[in-house]
């Protein structure tokens, strides 16, 4: 194989004729390396109105959502609960989320949306709206539905003995 030359494709034919030990293409790090190509384009913009991807993906969920549990924040948003208890605190320090005891349970936290962080949503989506169409216009946005109906149906899939 010539450095022009693509890389040969794994195929479950091949996977189960590969001898016992032998490499195969890493999905963990192949979806890394997605996540890291579409964030470059991201990061930008979260850094000019100073807030970091966690907070950004806390503030999407809900914006998106509305009043919300801190629980299913950090669900929804892929955060460790010890990182979003700080997080919340930060955001709250600087007015994006209000904080709520729940009425009838109150160890629940419930989480909203101040208008300081819908007005930082506001601020935001133009810029990523742009991202967002300059990704469908180089990838094509049908393939990007593909791609996260895909990624929907990989992240529901249960592996031994998951349930």
């Amino acid at each position: 194989m010539t450095n022009s030359d693509p890389p040969e494709k794994s195929t479950p034919e091949t996977a189960k004729d590969a001898p016992q030990g032998a490499c195969r293409r890493s999905l963990p790090i192949g979806l890394l390396k997605a996540r890291e190509a579409v964030m470059r384009h991201f990061r930008p913009i979260l850094v000019d109105h100073d807030v970091t991807e966690q907070q950004w993906r806390v503030l999407r969920v809900l914006a998106d959502e509305g009043m919300v549990d801190a629980s299913e924040v950090a669900e929804k948003a892929f955060i460790l609960a010890p990182s979003l208890t700080r997080m919340l605190r930060s955001l709250q320090q600087r007015k994006l989320i209000f904080r709520h005891k729940d009425k009838e349970d109150k160890r629940r936290v419930l989480l909203t949306l101040a208008p300081a962080g819908q007005a930082m949503i506001d601020e935001v989506m133009p810029d990523a709206l742009r991202v967002y169409a300059e990704i469908d216009a180089r990838f094509g946005a049908e393939r990007i539905d593909i791609l996260l109906d895909m990624l929907e149906e990989l992240a529901a899939l249960k592996l031994g003995g998951e349930e």
